[in-house]
This record gives C-alpha cells, sequence and structure tokens, in this order.
C-alpha cells in the first residue's frame, strides 16, 4: 500500500497543496490570530486522517468541535466555499466520533492510574525536590515489591503514611524516609485535588486500544472536551504527557509507514504552554522527538509560532500559518519568526503577505515524497465536510450515552489496592495483639504453666491451711474470727477461678 495525498487548500490559479499520509506523523503546525480559520484548518487535517482510517485526538478547549460527528451543511460561507473549489454536494458527510472528558461531564471519562503515571512524571506534575522525588520512589518500590497497586490519590496517600511510620523498617533497605518530605508531598497532593485531579485517577483506565479505532474504513475521531481541563494547566499537562507516554511505551518501533497508527490533535497549544513547570517542558520535548517512530504524529494549533518552545517548535515539519497582525513588537517578532519557518517562494515576501490573508486562506508549506519542505504558497483552505457549528448539549449527551464504550467507563470502581492492603494489615496487626493478650491469659486459665499449676495448687492449700488456723486461734474475738472465715473462703475462690482447668 501506498501514501496517498489529500488536498488540504488550492492556490487563487488552482494549484493544489496535498498533505502525504506517509508524512503526518513528521508533526505539524497551524498558528494564526484569532478568528483567522485556524481552528478550521486542524478540522481538515483531522477529517483526511479519518478518510485515510487513521484514528485521531483532539484537544477541543472551547468546546467547538463536536460538529465533526454529523453532515456539514451546504448554506452561507460554507456553499461559498464549495462553489469556488467546485465541489460536489457528496463532499460533505459526518465522521465517526468519540466524546471524552477528563471529569466525565461532557464525555466519556478518561482515567489514568497513578501506578501509570509513575513516580517520575508524578513527581514532576507535583514540582518536587531531587529528595521529595527519591521518596516517591521509595513509596512505588515498597508498594511494588508488595504487590500493591497505586489506583488513585487515596492509595499514594496510604503509602505515603504507611512508609513514614515504617520509616525505621525502610531506611536501611531503600534509602532515608524523611518526615518533612512526606508532608510536603502530601500538601501537593491536595493541591492537586483542589484543582480536580482526583478524578482523574481511578480505575478503569482508558486503553488505548479504544482509542486507537477504526470504524468501517473511516478512523474514529476522539475529541477531548478540555473546556475545564485547560483551567489546570498542571492538570492538563499530566493527561497530555500520560497519553504521550503511554502511546511511546506501548507501541513497537515501526518506523516510516504509508500513514501513521495514530495523530494527535492540540488546539489553542499556548494555553499548554504558559507558566508549564520546566521539568514537564524537556519532557513534552523528549516525547516529541522520538514518538514518530511509533508511528505517532502531533500536530499543534496555536495563535503565534514564538507560543512554542523552539525545540518542539524545531520538530513541526508540517506548516498551516494564517494571518497574523503585527501590532506590537511582540507581533513583529511572530511575523519574523513564522516567516524563517518557510521555505521561501520568490513569488512573494512572507513577511508582508503574512498580515494580509484573508479569513480561511493561509500560507501552506508541507513535505514532499522526498521528506523535503515544500516551497510556501499562498492558498485557501478547503472548507470542512462536516458540521461546522457545534452540536447541541442534548446531541451530545445522546451521542456519548449511546456510545457502545460508555458503560465500561461510566463507572469509577473502587478495586482492592494499597488502600484496602494497607487497612487489612493494621486490622491484622491489632488483631494479632488481642489474641497475644488473650493468650497469655487462656494460658493461665488452661493450665498452660505446666509443672507450676502443681505448686500454685500447693499454694492454695497452704493459704488456707494458715487462714483456718488463725481462725481457730482462741486468742481472737468471735468477730474477727467470722471475718477471717469470709477471707479464707473469699482468697480461696479467687485463687481457684486463676487456677482452675
Amino acid at each position: 500500500m501506498s501514501s496517498q495525498a489529500f488536498e488540504i487548500a488550492r492556490t487563487e490559479d488552482g494549484v493544489s497543496q496535498y498533505l502525504l499520509s506517509n508524512m503526518i506523523n513528521r508533526h505539524g503546525l497551524i498558528a494564526g490570530a484569532t478568528g483567522t480559520g485556524k481552528t478550521v484548518s486542524l478540522r481538515k487535517v483531522a477529517e483526511y486522517c479519518s478518510d485515510a482510517g487513521i484514528p485521531a485526538f483532539l484537544v477541543d478547549v472551547k468546546g467547538d468541535l463536536s460538529g465533526l460527528s454529523q453532515s456539514g451543511e451546504k448554506s452561507g460561507k460554507i456553499a461559498e466555499r464549495m462553489a469556488l473549489f467546485n465541489l460536489p454536494d457528496d463532499y460533505l458527510h459526518a465522521y465517526p466520533v468519540r466524546f471524552w472528558d477528563a471529569f466525565g461531564e461532557k464525555g466519556i471519562p478518561l482515567r489514568m492510574t497513578v501506578s501509570q503515571m509513575g513516580a517520575t512524571l508524578l513527581s514532576r506534575l507535583l514540582q518536587l525536590n531531587a529528595t521529595q522525588e527519591g521518596l516517591m520512589n521509595i513509596v512505588f518500590k515498597v508498594a511494588d515489591d508488595n504487590g500493591w497497586l497505586l489506583l488513585d490519590f487515596k492509595d499514594l496517600r496510604s503509602m505515603l503514611q504507611h512508609v513514614n511510620d515504617n520509616a525505621a523498617e525502610y531506611r536501611t533497605k531503600y534509602g532515608n524516609v524523611s518526615a518533612a518530605s512526606v508532608g510536603a508531598i502530601q500538601r501537593a497532593l491536595l493541591k492537586l485535588e483542589n484543582e480536580g485531579a482526583d478524578s482523574i485517577f481511578g480505575e478503569p483506565p482508558v486503553s488505548l486500544d479504544d482509542l486507537m479505532q477504526t470504524d468501517g474504513k473511516q478512523g474514529v475521531i476522539n475529541i477531548l472536551n478540555a473546556e475545564r481541563l485547560m483551567r489546570s494547566p498542571s492538570i492538563f499537562a499530566a493527561v497530555l504527557l500520560w497519553l504521550l507516554a503511554e502511546l511511546f511505551n506501548t507501541l513497537p518501533e515501526c518506523g516510516d509507514l504509508d500513514k501513521p497508527k495514530f495523530v494527535l490533535f492540540f488546539d489553542e497549544a499556548h494555553l499548554l504552554f504558559d507558566d508549564m513547570p520546566n521539568a514537564l517542558l524537556d519532557q513534552i520535548e523528549q516525547v516529541v522527538r522520538l514518538i514518530r517512530s511509533k508511528g505517532v504524529g502531533v500536530w499543534f494549533c496555536t495563535q503565534n509560532p514564538i507560543d512554542l518552545p523552539d525545540t518542539v517548535l524545531g520538530q513541526l515539519a508540517g506548516r498551516i500559518q494564517h494571518a497574523l497582525r503585527a501590532f506590537t513588537p511582540r507581533d513583529q517578532k511572530a511575523v519574523k519568526a513564522a516567516a524563517e519557518t518557510f521555505r521561501t517562494n520568490p513569488k512573494f515576501k512572507v513577511t508582508e503577505v503574512i498580515s494580509e490573508l484573508a479569513v480561511g486562506e493561509a500560507l501552506v508549506s508541507f513535505l514532499d515524497e522526498k521528506g523535503t519542505p515544500t516551497p510556501v504558497e499562498r492558498a485557501f483552505i478547503l472548507p470542512p465536510q462536516s458540521k461546522l457549528s457545534p452540536i447541541s448539549d442534548a446531541e451530545q449527551l445522546n451521542a456519548i450515552r449511546s456510545d457502545m464504550l460508555y458503560r465500561s467507563y461510566a463507572e469509577n470502581v473502587d478495586n482492592y489496592s494499597a488502600y484496602e492492603a494497607l487497612q487489612e494489615e493494621q486490622k491484622g496487626q491489632s488483631s494479632a495483639k488481642e489474641e497475644k493478650k488473650g493468650g497469655l491469659l487462656d494460658s493461665i486459665k488452661s493450665g498452660a504453666l505446666g509443672e507450676r499449676r502443681k505448686a500454685g495448687e500447693s499454694l492454695i492449700e497452704n493459704i488456707g491451711r494458715k487462714i483456718g488456723q488463725t481462725a481457730r486461734n482462741k486468742t481472737i474475738n468471735t468477730a474477727t474470727k467470722a471475718v477471717t472465715g469470709k477471707l479464707e473462703r473469699g482468697v480461696m475462690s479467687v485463687l481457684k477461678q486463676i487456677f482452675k482447668k
């Protein structure tokens, strides 16, 4: 099977601009100011991925991508653009879409486990120092050695407490366990919990097989609702990194394919990289560099190219650049940076054209068959084939509830894990102490003292004899004898109760 060519845009003189399927996993950038059409371009690339049978994953920040699930309507600007490109009526059609939501509000719950996140990635997410990260590794190691699963924050908190309570034991085996570090990690966890991270961790975790599905000849487009998720950049970064890491660690090396196995699209990517901890940024840069060899493509959609780190920007081969407005020094810097990323075209100057582009028009450059960037062209993006406007909440809810995967992920299952195992261990220790205490009394009562039993019986007889002799002594009065007789009987009764069989 050879690679496929998909028409993404067309110049004024009718020259088509094609995206080759075997070059999609070389990553790409879609940029432009607000309202210039970059989200439509993202939809267009995602639609062609689906038409090629490639599953896709879209991060929907604004909640306006749900229309991919329905056929487009030939009206308004869509009708004008279809007439411009002379496109037939059957050009418009729906795509197989699956809705996800990390909080389970506007999609199937997208969960992961603490174990899947791993000690290193979780430490970076919590912004722990080297000492605290070392302790986190000890916690994961202890859980692993004992076969205790870390599924959610409840498990992680229990393990932190367990390691702290048994610091002396683990210190000699794994290294220093500091109560101060335990406290710092607990506080960092609390901060993430307040942002809603506790609902992301748990079971059942999403399976990559469920994300990488096809429906007939079309690839399923997974849409992650990120309207709420983007309010917590650290949590969003965690979801992104977990997904990239899972893909990288699970998929085998495959080299260059006729088409990628999976493509991820991140809309409004500048929100992702704003205020991101350097450790997380380093992790993203590393994964983006290496994940291409696993057959995965990553496309970023942002307002300015300079919103992305240079190390990430340098990995993005495909380019669709919509209009940029050079009103400020920063804007002028963005225009210059965008222009320098293209292979020049002698027909025009990029720095001048980039601020003149109309809505839906862009500077386009993709890789050719040899992997070489084509000269930049000024072209109009083809209209989307699906519905441009989002579907209603009721329609989306119906699509979610009728999805065959909904039942598999709808309920958060609290399976047996580290928390329950440690609870049982504590109960077992308490029961053992009670049994030990009761066992000693039972030993005394059941005569388990062996040979000392005879000595005890002899002692009873001697005490009784002495009391009797005292009671019969003629030198004490009658009242004293009565009291002494009661004492004799009382002592004898108590001693017999202690040593009775």
